[in-house]
């Protein structure tokens, strides 16, 4: 019975460790969301200038999702530069290779370039992330079939 105690006891132990891992991991979306939170509201409203200020402001260089904001960003204002977006998505990749709007809007970003190769390459990547069966995916592959039927030319989306 004393052993049957101590392997329960370490199962108990195993699980609430999960848990806390689990919780810490949680709260680190929820801090990271709620401080990128103005951020997406001026991306909403389509104020570009307004989200870069700040995110300059908030400066989380070591969040994936921090420098995706960025990097879409630069993508769609006013005078894009796409440079900046490119160099910002890159790093978005390095933290997180598997980030999936990062992966779909690069691949908007190389439609952009006229690097459809690229853009193929970051549909594969999606593919490979989530088999097809996230948004992203579809997004960016109809962004590729719109590019496609221009005659390869980039073809905004509504956003």
């Amino acid at each position: 019975m004393n052993a049957l105690s101590r392997l329960l006891g370490f199962g108990l132990f195993a699980l609430a460790l999960s848990a806390a891992h689990a919780a810490a991991d949680m709260s680190a979306a929820s801090t990271d969301s709620d401080k990128l939170a103005p951020v997406r509201a001026q991306i909403a409203a389509r104020n570009w200038s307004g989200a870069i200020d700040e995110l300059k402001r908030i400066n989380d260089t070591g969040s994936a999702e921090w420098n995706n904001l960025m990097g879409y960003s630069l993508r769609k204002a006013k005078t894009p530069d796409l440079a900046g977006s490119e160099k910002f998505y890159n790093e978005a990749l390095r933290i997180d290779p598997k980030h999936l709007g990062t992966l779909e809007y690069s691949g908007e970003l190389y439609l952009m370039k006229g690097e459809l190769p690229k853009a193929e390459q970051r549909l594969a990547a999606l593919d490979a992330a989530c088999h097809k069966t996230c948004s992203e995916y579809a997004d960016l592959k109809r962004a590729i079939e719109r590019y496609k039927a221009a005659g390869q030319k980039y073809v905004a989306s509504d956003y």
